[in-house]
C-alpha cells in the first residue's frame, strides 16, 4: 500500500515495528511482541499481558499521545482489553474484533476449560508443551501451512492431533481477500523467525 511508512522503535526493552501513515489521523499498526518484524525474546515469561500491555503503553508514549482509539483484532484484542482495564486513561475508544472480553474466572484456568470442553488435540491445549508443537509445524511447508489456517472456517474448531496431524493437499484458488503476494509475505516471516514468539503468547 502506497504512503505507508515502516520503523523499528525503543519500547519497554524491546525494538517494536510499526506501519503508520497519515497526518491529522494518524493511523499505526505495530507488529507485537513475538510477531513480524518485531523483536521476539525467547522466555516464555516475557509474554505475560503485563509485557504486551506494557509494550502498547510505551508506544503510546513514543509517538507522543496522551490517548488514542484503538483497534484489535485476535491477540491484538485481547491484548487492547487489557490495556484499557490497566490503563484507561490512554484508550479514547476501543473497536475489537473476533475476540469478546471474558472476565477472569479465578476458578478456572482458561487451557484447563478448552481442554475439558475439546479435550487434548484442540490447538489452544496443543499449544502448551514449549518446542513441541514448533517441533511438528517444522515438518511442513510453512507456505502451505499459512494457506490452512487462513483459510479455515470450520465452526467446530481447530484440532491438530499430536500424531496424526497433516495438512490437506489443498490445491483450490485463494479467496478474493487473500493474495500470493500476501502468502508470500506471511510465509517469508515465519520463515526467518519461527513460530515461538507467537506461540508463547498461548
Amino acid at each position: 500500500m502506497e504512503g505507508i511508512n515502516h520503523r523499528r522503535v525503543e519500547v519497554n526493552g524491546i525494538a517494536m515495528h510499526i506501519a503508520e501513515k497519515g497526518e491529522g489521523y494518524h493511523a499505526v499498526a505495530p507488529d507485537l511482541r513475538g510477531y513480524g518484524d518485531t523483536d521476539a525474546p525467547s522466555a516464555i515469561s516475557s509474554y505475560s499481558i503485563f509485557h504486551l500491555v506494557g509494550d502498547i503503553v510505551a508506544l503510546i508514549n513514543v509517538l507522543g499521545q496522551e490517548q488514542v482509539f484503538v483497534v484489535g483484532h485476535d491477540w491484538g484484542a485481547l491484548v487492547a482489553w487489557h490495556l484499557c482495564l490497566f490503563r484507561p486513561d490512554k484508550v479514547k475508544v476501543l473497536v475489537n474484533l473476533s475476540v469478546p472480553f471474558l472476565p477472569r474466572n479465578p476458578a478456572a484456568k482458561p487451557v484447563d476449560y478448552f481442554r475439558s470442553l475439546f479435550g487434548d488435540d484442540y490447538y489452544i491445549c496443543r499449544f502448551q508443551e514449549p518446542g513441541g508443537i514448533e517441533a511438528q509445524l517444522a515438518n511442513f511447508n510453512i507456505k502451505q501451512l499459512f494457506k490452512m489456517f487462513l483459510k479455515f472456517r470450520d465452526p467446530g474448531g481447530f484440532f491438530m492431533p499430536k500424531e496424526s496431524w497433516v495438512l490437506p493437499n489443498d490445491e483450490s484458488s485463494l479467496p478474493a481477500w487473500l493474495s500470493e503476494e500476501d502468502l508470500d509475505h506471511f510465509s517469508n516471516k515465519y520463515e526467518k523467525t519461527g513460530f515461538t514468539g507467537g506461540l508463547n503468547y498461548y
